[in-house]
C-alpha cells in the first residue's frame, strides 16, 4: 500500500479551485466536472470533491466544521526565508485567512499559517539547513 494523494471535500467548488490553482500554484491534472477535480502539486495528488456529490454517492451525511478548521494542515515548503513571507502577502491579498503572520521559530525555521477560503490551514514554511545542520552535530 503506498500514499497515492489526498483530498478535501469542498462546498464552494469555483473558489477553491481558484484558490489552489491561482493563489498556491496547483496545476490541474484532470478535471472531469465540477463534481470533483485533481490537482497536483510537486508531484502530489489533491483532490477537491464536492461535498454534496460524496454524500449522494455514500448515501449518508456528513458534519462540516464551520469557520477554521483545526483537524488537520497542510504543509507547504518554501525555498527561502524571503519566498515565506512574499507567499503569505500573495496569498492574503488573494483570499487566504491569515492565521500567524511569517515568524523565526526558535529552532531556526520560517513559518507561517493560512486559511483557504473554507477555514482549512495551510503552513508555509523553511528551515535554516545551517541551524539544523548545528542543533544534529550538536547531538552527535
Amino acid at each position: 500500500m503506498r500514499l497515492d494523494g489526498f483530498g478535501l471535500f469542498v462546498d464552494d467548488m469555483a473558489k477553491m479551485i481558484r484558490f489552489y490553482k491561482d493563489v498556491l500554484g496547483f496545476e490541474i491534472k484532470e478535471e472531469g466536472n465540477t463534481s470533483n477535480v485533481y490537482l497536483v502539486k510537486d508531484g502530489t495528488l489533491f483532490l477537491l470533491y464536492g461535498r454534496n456529490d460524496f454524500e449522494k454517492m455514500t448515501n449518508r451525511r456528513y458534519e462540516y466544521i464551520k469557520g477554521l478548521n483545526g483537524h488537520f494542515e497542510m504543509a507547504l515548503y518554501i525555498d527561502t526565508f524571503e519566498e515565506v513571507d512574499e507567499a503569505y502577502k500573495k496569498a492574503v491579498e488573494n483570499g487566504a485567512t491569515s492565521v500567524l503572520e511569517p515568524e523565526l521559530e526558535p529552532w531556526g525555521q520560517r513559518t507561517c499559517y493560512i486559511a483557504d477560503p473554507e477555514g482549512n490551514l495551510i503552513e508555509m514554511r523553511k528551515e535554516d539547513a545551517l541551524y539544523v545542520k548545528l542543533q544534529s552535530n550538536r547531538s552527535d
